[in-house]
């Protein structure tokens, strides 16, 4: 069975002032999603399951999803704040969405093949899909899943602070540690830190980090609920709290759950956290069209 991957697209762009989703940086207007999708098709995925809001429904199909019909099954799960989940009768006043992992988690129902998962507006490189359906396919079960893991300076913004999940490897390449590390930017001398507590500390170079590109087996599904009930019990008076998918990844690692194997990334990435991260990665796609990696009409 063919994998599948699962895109985390009702992110509100608070940041970058709109719906990035659908932002175009190719030379024909494609959004990010629209590569990430081309680079799934070619390295072996089956379907694309997305992650949206019902207010953003008709414009995504229209811009999007329409698109891929007749190349990929495409269906689509909503992430409201108020979105069913087991064991959640009563949910608490909420000021935003409740985060990756529980929009990872509303598509529980729909998944029951190894799976990826990923932002809608990461680029993540050619190598990162193939890397990642191959393991999918070969090497996942409930106990083995993965992450592809980037260098922390190739995936910073000049432009503002970005949240980042942190890594620690033992030498078999399993992940011991990951911790969800917000508002990171680089001081005066070029030394990413991050903020907690109002105080910044250091990040050492050469970090690998999460940037939210999972492989993981349909198992995973029961026990991300089960944790996230306790979460939204436990933070009923923190409307702002939010389950990061690192959140029970480190959790389940730790107690002996899950393993999971760190597929290093060959390509670099990139993003529109900010809008003006936007002309950065239009030259990257020009760069990366030029190159012979994409065709000019993607489609």
């Amino acid at each position: 069975m063919k994998p599948t991957l699962l895109i985390l697209a009702a992110g509100m762009g608070s940041r970058y002032g709109g719906l990035k989703q659908l932002d175009g940086v190719g030379p024909n207007n494609e959004a990010i999603i629209e590569y990430s999708i081309f680079d799934a098709i070619r390295a072996g995925f089956g379907r694309v399951v997305f992650v949206i809001r019902k207010d953003i429904e008709d414009v995504f199909k229209e811009k999007i999803g329409n698109q891929f019909a007749d190349k990929i099954k495409v269906d689509y799960v909503f992430q409201e704040l108020d979105t069913p989940i087991e064991g959640i009768t009563e949910w608490p006043h909420r000021e935003k969405p409740w985060g990756t992992a529980h929009a990872m988690l509303v598509a529980q129902d729909t998944i029951n093949e190894p799976f990826a998962v990923i932002n809608a507006d990461d680029y993540y490189g050619v190598s990162a899909y193939r890397d990642m359906a191959k393991f999918l396919t070969e090497d996942c079960n409930g106990e083995n899943h993965a992450m592809a893991g980037y260098v922390l300076d190739n995936t910073l913004s000049d432009h503002g602070e970005v949240n980042r999940g942190v890594c620690e490897m033992n030498n078999e390449n399993l992940l011991v540690d990951v911790v969800e590390r917000l508002k990171i930017r680089k001081n005066d001398q070029g030394i990413p830190e991050y903020l907690e507590n109002d105080q910044r500390f250091p990040i050492r170079n050469g970090s690998l980090v999460s940037m939210n590109f999972w492989g993981f087996h349909p198992a995973i599904f029961e026990e991300i609920r089960k944790e996230f009930v306790l979460f939204v019990e436990e933070n009923k008076d923190h409307p702002r709290a939010e389950f990061f998918i690192p959140l029970f990844v480190n959790k389940f690692i730790k107690n002996g759950k899950i393993k999971v194997h760190v597929l290093p990334c060959e390509d670099n990435w990139y993003g529109v956290t900010y809008r003006e991260d936007k002309e950065m990665v239009q030259k990257a796609f020009g760069k990366l069209i030029a190159n012979g990696v994409y065709e000019k009409n993607l489609w």
